[in-house]
Protein backbone atom coordinates (compact mmCIF):
# COMPACT_ATOMS: atom_id res chain seq x y z
CA UNK A 1 0.00 0.00 0.00
CA UNK A 2 1.64 3.43 -0.86
CA UNK A 3 -0.70 6.54 -0.94
CA UNK A 4 -1.12 8.28 -4.58
CA UNK A 5 0.43 12.07 -4.66
CA UNK A 6 -2.95 13.30 -4.49
CA UNK A 7 -4.42 11.75 -2.17
CA UNK A 8 -1.32 11.52 0.20
CA UNK A 9 -0.89 12.33 4.14
CA UNK A 10 0.06 15.63 5.59
CA UNK A 11 3.75 15.76 6.58
CA UNK A 12 2.96 15.42 9.97
CA UNK A 13 -0.29 14.50 12.16
CA UNK A 14 -0.40 14.57 15.89
CA UNK A 15 -1.95 10.95 15.91
CA UNK A 16 -2.53 8.09 13.08
CA UNK A 17 -4.40 5.22 13.68
CA UNK A 18 -4.69 2.16 10.89
CA UNK A 19 -8.01 -0.60 11.19
CA UNK A 20 -7.11 -4.00 9.08
CA UNK A 21 -10.03 -6.28 8.11
CA UNK A 22 -10.48 -9.38 6.43
CA UNK A 23 -13.67 -8.55 5.04
CA UNK A 24 -14.22 -5.42 2.30
CA UNK A 25 -17.87 -4.73 3.25
CA UNK A 26 -17.22 -4.95 7.36
CA UNK A 27 -14.17 -2.30 6.33
CA UNK A 28 -16.11 -0.07 4.38
CA UNK A 29 -18.76 0.12 7.04
CA UNK A 30 -16.27 0.42 9.70
CA UNK A 31 -14.55 3.51 7.75
CA UNK A 32 -18.20 4.95 7.20
CA UNK A 33 -18.57 4.90 11.33
CA UNK A 34 -15.62 6.79 11.66
CA UNK A 35 -15.78 9.27 9.52
CA UNK A 36 -19.46 10.25 11.05
CA UNK A 37 -17.83 9.83 14.33
CA UNK A 38 -15.25 12.69 14.98
CA UNK A 39 -14.04 15.19 12.63
CA UNK A 40 -10.62 13.72 11.63
CA UNK A 41 -8.12 15.72 8.93
CA UNK A 42 -7.34 12.53 6.85
CA UNK A 43 -9.27 9.11 6.25
CA UNK A 44 -7.52 7.14 3.32
CA UNK A 45 -9.17 3.66 2.66
CA UNK A 46 -8.98 1.18 0.38
CA UNK A 47 -8.02 -3.01 -0.38
CA UNK A 48 -4.41 -4.64 -0.45
CA UNK A 49 -3.54 -7.98 -0.74
CA UNK A 50 -5.06 -10.60 0.07
CA UNK A 51 -8.38 -9.34 -0.16
CA UNK A 52 -8.20 -7.16 3.00
CA UNK A 53 -9.29 -3.57 3.74
CA UNK A 54 -7.34 -1.02 5.14
CA UNK A 55 -8.65 2.18 6.72
CA UNK A 56 -6.03 4.76 8.11
CA UNK A 57 -7.19 8.07 9.99
CA UNK A 58 -5.59 11.43 10.96
CA UNK A 59 -5.93 13.98 13.04
CA UNK A 60 -5.99 15.34 16.65
CA UNK A 61 -5.62 12.52 19.12
CA UNK A 62 -8.98 12.61 20.92
CA UNK A 63 -10.63 12.71 18.21
CA UNK A 64 -8.52 9.58 16.44
CA UNK A 65 -9.52 8.02 19.56
CA UNK A 66 -13.01 8.37 19.35
CA UNK A 67 -13.45 7.45 15.81
CA UNK A 68 -11.25 4.39 15.89
CA UNK A 69 -13.67 3.27 18.48
CA UNK A 70 -16.56 3.43 16.17
CA UNK A 71 -14.53 1.69 13.58
CA UNK A 72 -13.92 -1.14 15.75
CA UNK A 73 -17.57 -1.09 17.13
CA UNK A 74 -18.82 -1.29 13.37
CA UNK A 75 -16.26 -3.64 11.53
CA UNK A 76 -15.90 -6.41 14.89
CA UNK A 77 -15.72 -9.45 14.16
CA UNK A 78 -14.01 -8.71 10.60
CA UNK A 79 -10.77 -6.94 12.52
CA UNK A 80 -7.55 -8.86 12.39
CA UNK A 81 -5.40 -5.72 13.46
CA UNK A 82 -5.43 -1.86 14.52
CA UNK A 83 -2.98 0.53 16.11
CA UNK A 84 -3.07 3.96 17.47
CA UNK A 85 -0.26 6.07 17.38
CA UNK A 86 -0.24 9.18 19.47
CA UNK A 87 2.30 12.15 18.06
CA UNK A 88 3.39 9.33 15.17
CA UNK A 89 7.26 9.63 14.05
CA UNK A 90 6.88 12.27 11.04
CA UNK A 91 9.72 9.57 8.98
CA UNK A 92 6.53 7.07 9.67
CA UNK A 93 4.49 9.52 7.65
CA UNK A 94 6.44 9.77 5.08
CA UNK A 95 7.75 5.88 4.68
CA UNK A 96 3.71 5.21 4.06
CA UNK A 97 3.39 7.95 1.76
CA UNK A 98 6.25 5.80 -0.06
CA UNK A 99 9.34 7.98 0.33
CA UNK A 100 12.62 5.62 0.40
CA UNK A 101 15.64 6.37 1.72
CA UNK A 102 19.29 4.14 0.27
CA UNK A 103 21.06 2.28 3.01
CA UNK A 104 23.87 4.42 4.18
CA UNK A 105 24.87 3.43 7.89
CA UNK A 106 26.90 0.59 9.20
CA UNK A 107 23.83 -2.23 9.43
CA UNK A 108 20.10 -2.85 7.96
CA UNK A 109 17.50 -4.21 10.63
CA UNK A 110 14.88 -6.05 9.10
CA UNK A 111 11.02 -6.39 10.82
CA UNK A 112 8.49 -8.34 9.02
CA UNK A 113 5.17 -9.05 10.49
CA UNK A 114 1.31 -10.31 9.33
CA UNK A 115 -0.22 -7.51 9.42
CA UNK A 116 0.03 -4.10 8.44
CA UNK A 117 -1.14 -2.96 11.70
CA UNK A 118 1.60 -4.31 13.48
CA UNK A 119 4.46 -3.34 11.18
CA UNK A 120 3.44 0.45 11.42
CA UNK A 121 3.47 0.13 15.25
CA UNK A 122 6.84 -1.52 15.22
CA UNK A 123 8.54 1.15 12.74
CA UNK A 124 6.81 3.81 14.83
CA UNK A 125 8.20 2.61 18.26
CA UNK A 126 11.80 1.88 16.58
CA UNK A 127 12.06 5.03 15.28
CA UNK A 128 11.54 6.89 18.58
CA UNK A 129 12.91 4.55 20.71
CA UNK A 130 16.75 4.55 18.72
CA UNK A 131 18.74 7.03 16.62
CA UNK A 132 17.85 5.44 13.21
CA UNK A 133 16.45 5.76 10.10
CA UNK A 134 13.35 4.10 8.02
CA UNK A 135 14.38 2.81 4.75
CA UNK A 136 11.45 1.93 3.91
CA UNK A 137 8.34 0.41 4.98
CA UNK A 138 6.63 -2.02 2.48
CA UNK A 139 2.66 -3.03 3.65
CA UNK A 140 0.68 -5.86 1.74
CA UNK A 141 0.19 -5.41 -2.11
CA UNK A 142 3.13 -7.84 -3.71
CA UNK A 143 3.44 -9.34 0.19
CA UNK A 144 0.65 -11.69 0.07
CA UNK A 145 -0.65 -9.32 2.83
CA UNK A 146 2.47 -9.11 5.15
CA UNK A 147 4.63 -5.92 5.95
CA UNK A 148 8.35 -5.42 6.51
CA UNK A 149 10.45 -2.51 6.99
CA UNK A 150 14.16 -1.72 6.60
CA UNK A 151 16.04 0.62 9.81
CA UNK A 152 19.22 1.59 8.65
CA UNK A 153 22.04 3.25 11.27
CA UNK A 154 25.01 2.32 13.16
CA UNK A 155 25.20 -1.09 14.57
CA UNK A 156 24.05 -0.95 17.86
CA UNK A 157 21.39 2.06 17.11
CA UNK A 158 19.76 -0.40 14.40
CA UNK A 159 19.72 -3.49 17.13
CA UNK A 160 17.96 -1.30 19.28
CA UNK A 161 15.50 0.01 16.92
CA UNK A 162 14.50 -3.58 15.87
CA UNK A 163 14.57 -5.05 19.45
CA UNK A 164 11.93 -2.20 21.04
CA UNK A 165 10.12 -2.34 17.36
CA UNK A 166 9.55 -6.47 17.92
CA UNK A 167 9.17 -5.89 21.56
CA UNK A 168 6.41 -3.71 20.69
CA UNK A 169 4.32 -6.16 18.61
CA UNK A 170 5.69 -9.49 20.95
CA UNK A 171 3.35 -11.92 19.91
CA UNK A 172 1.81 -10.72 16.27
CA UNK A 173 1.90 -13.33 14.41
CA UNK A 174 4.57 -13.56 11.79
CA UNK A 175 6.97 -11.73 13.33
CA UNK A 176 11.23 -12.28 12.09
CA UNK A 177 13.27 -9.60 12.42
CA UNK A 178 16.96 -9.56 11.33
CA UNK A 179 20.24 -7.17 11.93
CA UNK A 180 22.45 -7.43 9.01
CA UNK A 181 26.01 -5.39 10.05
CA UNK A 182 28.01 -4.28 6.87
CA UNK A 183 25.18 -4.98 4.23
CA UNK A 184 27.27 -5.97 0.82
CA UNK A 185 27.00 -3.65 -1.94
CA UNK A 186 25.09 -5.76 -4.28
CA UNK A 187 23.07 -6.40 -1.42
CA UNK A 188 21.72 -2.82 -0.93
CA UNK A 189 21.60 -1.81 -4.86
CA UNK A 190 18.88 -4.77 -5.07
CA UNK A 191 17.07 -2.95 -2.07
CA UNK A 192 17.46 0.21 -3.60
CA UNK A 193 15.74 -0.85 -6.47
CA UNK A 194 12.57 -1.88 -7.47
CA UNK A 195 12.21 -4.49 -4.21
CA UNK A 196 10.03 -6.94 -6.15
CA UNK A 197 12.00 -9.61 -7.79
CA UNK A 198 10.50 -9.95 -11.10
CA UNK A 199 10.99 -6.53 -11.66
CA UNK A 200 15.09 -7.24 -10.72
CA UNK A 201 14.34 -9.97 -13.32
CA UNK A 202 13.03 -8.75 -16.09
CA UNK A 203 15.53 -8.87 -18.72
CA UNK A 204 18.49 -9.62 -16.62
CA UNK A 205 18.77 -13.53 -16.23
CA UNK A 206 19.97 -14.89 -19.84
CA UNK A 207 20.64 -10.92 -21.13
CA UNK A 208 24.59 -12.09 -21.95
CA UNK A 209 23.25 -15.19 -23.50
CA UNK A 210 22.44 -14.24 -26.83
CA UNK A 211 25.49 -12.16 -27.23
CA UNK A 212 27.17 -15.47 -26.17
CA UNK A 213 25.75 -17.81 -28.61
CA UNK A 214 27.07 -15.16 -31.16
CA UNK A 215 30.57 -15.08 -30.24
CA UNK A 216 30.87 -18.63 -29.95
CA UNK A 217 29.33 -18.69 -33.73
CA UNK A 218 31.48 -16.48 -35.19
CA UNK A 219 34.49 -18.43 -33.33
CA UNK A 220 33.53 -21.67 -35.04
CA UNK A 221 33.01 -19.71 -38.21
CA UNK A 222 36.65 -18.23 -38.42
CA UNK A 223 39.38 -20.65 -38.02
CA UNK A 224 42.50 -19.95 -35.82
CA UNK A 225 45.33 -18.15 -37.46
CA UNK A 226 47.56 -20.60 -35.61
CA UNK A 227 45.84 -23.70 -36.76
CA UNK A 228 44.45 -22.76 -40.11
CA UNK A 229 46.02 -24.20 -43.63
CA UNK A 230 48.11 -22.17 -45.57
CA UNK A 231 46.31 -21.26 -48.92
CA UNK A 232 47.56 -23.06 -52.02
CA UNK A 233 50.21 -20.10 -53.89
CA UNK A 234 51.25 -18.70 -50.63
CA UNK A 235 54.09 -18.83 -48.51
CA UNK A 236 54.09 -18.25 -44.65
Amino acid sequence: MVLPADQALPAVEPALALLELDSIAAGIAAGDAMAKRAPIDVLRAGTVHPGKYLVLIGGAVGDVEEALEAGREVGAPSILDVVLLPNVHPELVAAIRGTRRPHAGEALGIIETATVAAIIEAADAGLKGAHVHLLELRLADDLGGKGYLLFDGAIADVEAAVEIGAGRIAGSPGLFLRVIPRLHAEMAGNLAADARFAGRVRGAVGEGVPAARESGAAARETPDAATSPTPRGRRR
